[in-house]
């Protein structure tokens, strides 16, 4: 009896656009990189153990992070100063500092001729379950290693 085998060679994809969505006119969404959200686990990793050193250094100056409470941070030491008061806050009120990181995507918008605000490095949108059942929504834009904008958002999760 004889057993005949075939080895086949698939050739990698060579797929056209593969972006979708969009973001501002004339731009659509495409996948970022591994890199991106490596930093962005090197952040999390950071705010869980309060490493405020190392969080600070992939904070720029100048930036723009917003808090699900209103407050908007400019600098390395206003968010960790922030990060720090959450943290107390949450001590005071028998809140557990710790939550699941549910996941984590980068993300870029195509360039436009426009040169729009957001073209500017990667995106990564994260979901975390806090250890009191809150959910909370995170968008990072980086610019290499570096925080360059953020916005949080919280609700609490639905019961059933």
């Amino acid at each position: 009896m004889f057993l005949f085998t075939s080895c086949e060679t698939t050739a990698p994809c060579e797929c056209g656009n593969t972006s979708n969505g969009f973001v501002f006119p004339g731009q659509s969404v495409n996948m970022g990189s591994e890199a991106t959200v490596d930093v962005f686990k090197k952040i999390d990793a950071a705010w869980l153990v309060r490493d405020y050193e190392t969080m600070k250094a992939h904070i720029a100056d100048d930036g723009n992070y917003r808090f699900f409470d209103g407050t908007v941070a400019t600098n390395g030491e206003e968010f960790v100063a922030k990060v720090e008061q959450s943290y107390q806050e949450d001590l005071a009120n028998g809140v557990a500092w710790e939550w699941n990181t549910d996941y984590a995507f980068a993300v870029y918008p195509s360039k436009t001729e426009d040169d729009n605000w957001n073209e500017k490095g990667e995106w990564v949108n994260a979901q975390f379950t806090g250890s009191d059942g809150s959910v909370v929504i995170e968008w990072y834009q980086f610019d290499g290693d570096q925080l360059i904008s953020w916005v949080q958002t919280k609700g609490e999760t639905m019961k059933e």
